[in-house]
């Protein structure tokens, strides 16, 4: 069996190979590649199953590329760079891997809460910077009691769900906005529920967003959301960037409706320093000095999540391909065939 790793990364994964060596031939692209890239056709041709490592970088569904191509995974959790359609239109499943990094992904939102909120950025700075005159407790604008305030999630799965419950732990309370969730979660989580983006927005402290970005949530948090935020609001994203608008987000923080944010995500990666917010957040213009906090893309990451999305893509594909049994399929919609046990 032969499996393409487009748009690979390093480190190489030893523990990979040593698993799965002998079942499988391993074609690696070690170089990233660009949105309008097309595989070298002897490789890509000879190709059992292909698996896209990049969050953001495509693999078009060219039957000519791949034509014996029976199973598409996406490394990772989302899979907005993939066409679902194009390959359920030759009978193909995409799946992707979405259990490998949700305690890091929660917890990384809280590692950004926690550093506007206690102000560790800002102390870290001014002390690394003048250790005398930087010692102060005052200087960090955004600093508050977390018990009793409200932790807001935006999509109640698997990662929105895991951040909730670090919330509660330090005394929070949750509420979230999911309207793909049926009735009764409320009950069984013990959180409360609100049916509007609008209405969490309004009572929330912190946001934190853990929804996949889709049509629907595209610019999903906009100028209209951030007009109805209860003044002196945080906003963590740790899901995808075009979730926020960035644009209407600079608007929001000049005005101070909304206090500060951790962005682990933005609409353009890497960070786009000609973008007003990254390019006065860059300066550290007075405006939104310590009120921004921005890491690359990062919340999935340990040494220990990147072996299991690695192993856990290999695992999806062979119990496809040996047992024709299919797991995480994202594109069951789109599929013109019945799914059975792959030929």
């Amino acid at each position: 069996m032969r499996i393409l790793k487009a748009n690979w990364y390093p480190p190489e994964n030893e523990e990979l190979m040593r698993l799965f060596g002998a079942k499988v031939d391993f074609d690696i692209d070690a170089t990233p590649t660009s949105p309008d890239y097309r595989l070298a056709r002897e490789r890509s041709a000879a190709a059992d199953a292909l698996i896209n490592c990049s969050a953001t970088l495509p693999v078009p569904a060219d039957l000519d590329d791949f034509a014996k191509v029976k199973i598409v995974v996406r490394e990772g959790v989302g899979y907005d760079n993939l066409d679902l359609e194009g390959w359920g239109a030759r009978g193909i499943p995409v799946c992707n891997v979405p259990d490998y990094g949700t305690t890091e992904v929660a917890d990384h939102a809280i590692a950004l809460m926690l550093a506007l909120t206690r102000g560790t950025e800002t102390y870290d700075r001014l002390l690394n910077s003048d250790p005398a005159n930087g010692w102060s407790f005052s200087r960090a604008p955004l600093v508050r009691r977390l018990r009793g305030a409200t932790f807001g999630v935006v999509g109640l799965g698997r990662i929105g769900l895991a951040a909730a419950r670090r919330a509660a732990a330090f005394d929070m309370r949750v509420v979230f906005y999911d309207p793909h969730l049926s009735n009764g979660v409320e009950l069984a989580t013990g959180y409360e529920r609100v049916h509007s983006l609008r209405e969490l927005m309004s009572i929330s402290d912190v946001l934190s967003v853990h929804a996949p970005l889709s049509a629907e949530t595209q610019g999903f948090i906009d100028a209209e959301a951030f007009a109805a935020a209860k003044p002196g609001l945080i906003l963590i994203n740790t899901a995808r960037g075009p979730i926020v608008n960035l644009d209407d987000l600079t608007e929001a923080l000049r005005d101070g409706r909304v206090a500060g944010a951790g962005l682990d995500v933005l609409p353009k990666e890497p960070a786009d320093r000609s973008h007003p917010l990254i390019a006065a957040w860059g300066a550290r213009e007075p405006w939104i000095d310590e009120r921004l906090v921005l890491s690359p893309h990062a919340a999935f990451y340990s040494p220990a999540s990147m072996k299991d999305m690695q192993r856990k893509a290999v695992e999806c594909i062979l119990a496809y391909l040996n047992e024709g049994r299919l797991t995480n399929c994202v594109n069951r919609q789109f599929l013109t065939t019945p799914l059975g046990k792959a030929s």
